[in-house]
Parts: C-alpha cells; structure tokens; sequence
C-alpha cells in the first residue's frame, strides 16, 4: 500500500475550479504559510479522456490520498456526476472529508450539500485559507477520535479554534442534528 500523504480536493469542474486555483495559488506563494500535497500533481487527466480513463486516474490519485476536501459550489448538488464518484470511493476508503462551503461565509450549507454526505463524518468549514490550512492539518486526527466513538454526523470546529485563527463563525443550521 502507498503512503497515504496527498489532499485530494474534488469541485465542480464547470462552476468552482477558481477556488481550487486560489488553493494551489497559496501553496505557491512563499509570502503565505499554506502547503498541502495536492493528489491533483499525480497524473494528468485530459479534457478528452473517455470516463473509465478519468475514473482510473482518480483511483490512482486516491492510492495516496490521506484526506478529501469537497468544495461546495451552489451547483455541487446537482452537477457532481464525479463528484459524486469522488466521494464515494472517499467513503468506501474511510478516508477523512472537509466540506469547505464556497457559496457565502456560511460554516454549514446542507441544502446544498451533495447528499451522500448529509449523514456522514464531515467536518464543515467555510472557504479560508487560515482555516482550510488548520483543518488540513488536524481534521484527520479529529476524525478517528470521533469514528472511534461513533459520533457520525456533519461537524463544525468550536468557536475556540475560529476566535484562535481571528476568525468569526458564522453557522447556518438547516437540516442538522
């Protein structure tokens, strides 16, 4: 088995690429304190490939992937044929999953939310780049502590950790238990 050290960010591809650009533009940046191993630097994937070709290269991608980021668009919902795909192997993988909400500063969308993930152990943040990086760096660990004690359902870090980052919460509670 390979070592397992890759972020694999999934978006939709017709709608939210910019976020994840943003993302790949901070871990450019020598003036901004933001690195992750992007499982997107694995093999290329051409806008030509026929889908079982593109689904072969995300499972290879996932052969090294140690957590996934979903990037909640307003279409994410509806328009996530891999997205969808991307998840469930994630799921079927028991690997950790951020659902990073770049709609609004909202912490939590469930009605936008693809709904395989509605009652699953996701962490919900909002799109921050001081908070994507602390939740890269510790939604894994937090992840097994709760699975471990069968605590699954959709999950926000406490205002601790945003007043610790100088960032304000802002919760959004539809449809939560």
């Amino acid at each position: 088995m390979a070592y397992r050290n890759k972020t694999y960010v999934c978006f939709d591809a017709d709608g939210d690429i910019e976020y994840y650009k943003a993302m790949k533009s901070w871990k450019a940046s020598d003036n901004i304190d933001f690195n992750f191993h992007d499982a997107h630097d694995l093999n290329n994937i051409r806008e030509t490939s026929n889908e079982e070709t593109i689904k072969r290269r995300l499972r290879e991608r996932f052969s090294d992937t140690k957590l996934l980021i979903v990037l909640v668009g307003s279409q994410t919902r509806y328009h996530y044929k891999y997205v969808r795909w991307e998840i469930e192997v994630a799921l079927r993988l028991e690997i950790p999953i951020i659902a990073v909400n770049i709609i609004d500063s909202n912490t939590r969308v469930y009605e936008k939310y693809p709904p395989i993930l509605r009652d699953e152990l996701v962490l919900n943040i909002q799109f921050n780049r001081h908070l994507i990086k602390y939740s890269i760096d510790n939604w894994i660990a937090e992840h097994n502590r709760l699975k471990s004690k069968e605590e699954i359902n959709n999950r926000v870090w406490k205002d601790h950790i945003y007043q610790n980052l100088g960032l304000k919460q802002t919760t959004h509670n539809n449809g939560y238990k």
